[in-house]
């Protein structure tokens, strides 16, 4: 065994960059039942390729590279996208389920946009999956907009070699999920009701 002692914490941290540690050594093993690795396994590979993520916060920065990366799949894909910040979307007949889409294609598609942390852009580009914390988020899209046939994930950091790629959701993939998800949802604001009737008399 080889041992190193360093002058600066700036340092020793630098050091440790794209080695698994005994911090990182759980989060570097693979998932239970081959469902792949774990964050830690995407965020060495993030360490080795992509440039040092710096002070700004991950939702500064995400909000920040929208409009790039909005562009940028507007202008790869030929889409005519209407950039909707601060826009809400409802349901019809239950104006509790909304959901704020990063961008509109018309009725049928929208675009959501990822530019936050380079382990999570390795991960999605590797896998071509949604990540699991972006899930629910791409769910709720087909959840408020029934007329909602496809949604585009697009994930944009240039701080990675490959910096822009989007994956495309179909309705047709998830539509068990998303009519779970109504139902639930539904039951969960009649529960909410009775609980505020309640307790405001």
């Amino acid at each position: 065994m080889r041992v190193y002692q360093f002058s600066t914490e700036e340092d020793w941290l630098e050091a440790r960059r794209g080695r698994i540690t005994g911090t990182t050594a759980k989060e570097v093993t693979p998932k239970s039942h081959g469902e792949g690795y774990r964050a830690g396994f995407y965020q060495l590979i993030a360490d080795r390729i992509a440039l040092p993520a710096g002070e700004e916060n991950a939702m500064d920065r995400g909000k920040r590279l929208e409009d790039e990366a909005l562009e940028r799949f507007a202008k790869e894909t030929g889409k005519k996208v209407k950039h909707t910040l601060w826009t809400l979307c409802e349901r019809d007949d239950e104006p509790a389920i909304a959901y704020s889409p990063d961008g509109l294609i018309g009725e049928t598609e929208d675009v959501e946009t990822k530019c936050r942390g380079s382990a999570t852009h390795i991960e999605a580009f590797l896998t071509q999956k949604i990540p699991s914390e972006y899930e629910a988020q791409i769910i709720q899209g087909f959840v408020v907009n029934d007329k909602l046939k496809t949604r585009y994930l697009v994930f944009y950091d240039p701080r990675c070699p490959r910096d822009f790629f989007y994956l495309t959701i179909k309705r047709s993939d998830m539509q068990k999920r998303v009519d779970e998800y109504l139902e639930f949802e539904c039951e969960a604001l009649k529960k909410i009701a009775e609980i505020e009737k309640q307790l405001t008399f």
